[in-house]
C-alpha cells in the first residue's frame, strides 16, 4: 500500500462571489493548482499556511485539531474554498496547518471519489462515473 497523491485546483470562493456581484473580473479569481495527499484518515482538508495565503484566505475561526499521534492542536479555519479533484468541484472550509495539502473524507465523498491505494489513485465511483452523487436520507 502506498500514498496516493492527485493534483487539484483550489479557488477562492469570495472572489467568485465577488464576480458574480460585479466587483471583481474573471481573471481576478485567486486559484492554485497543487498536489494534495489523501488522507482517508482525515475528516476535513488541509492547507498549508502558505496556500491559505496566496489564495487570499479568510480564518473565519478556529477548530481543535487532532493529529494522528493523538496530539492537538488549535488552527484557523478558511472560509469555504472550491476544490477541484478529477474534475469534480465541492465546497470545503479547510484546517490550516503543516507542510502539505491533504484532501479528507468529506471531499471524497461530497466529489462521489474512491481511493485505490495499491494503484495509488483516486477515480470515480463506478457507480456513478459521469457525476457525482451524494447520499442522502429521504424524510417523508
Amino acid at each position: 500500500m502506498g500514498e496516493v497523491s492527485v493534483e487539484i485546483i483550489l479557488t477562492n470562493s469570495a472572489d467568485q462571489a465577488m464576480v458574480r456581484e460585479g466587483y471583481k473580473k474573471d481573471d481576478e479569481i485567486r486559484t492554485m493548482k497543487v498536489k494534495a495527499l489523501v488522507d482517508t484518515g482525515s475528516v476535513s482538508c488541509v492547507l498549508t499556511p502558505f496556500v491559505a495565503d496566496r489564495l487570499g484566505l479568510a480564518r473565519v475561526f478556529r477548530h481543535m485539531a487532532q493529529y494522528a499521534d493523538g496530539r492537538r492542536e488549535e488552527v484557523g479555519v478558511t472560509e469555504p474554498v472550491m476544490i477541484e479533484i478529477e474534475g469534480r468541484r465541492t465546497y470545503e472550509e479547510c484546517l490550516i496547518l503543516g507542510d502539505e495539502v491533504l484532501i479528507g473524507q468529506t471531499a471524497l465523498e461530497k466529489t462521489d471519489l474512491m481511493v485505490d491505494c495499491r494503484q495509488k489513485k483516486v477515480f470515480p465511483n463506478p457507480d456513478h462515473p459521469h457525476q457525482p452523487v451524494i447520499k442522502i436520507r429521504f424524510l417523508a
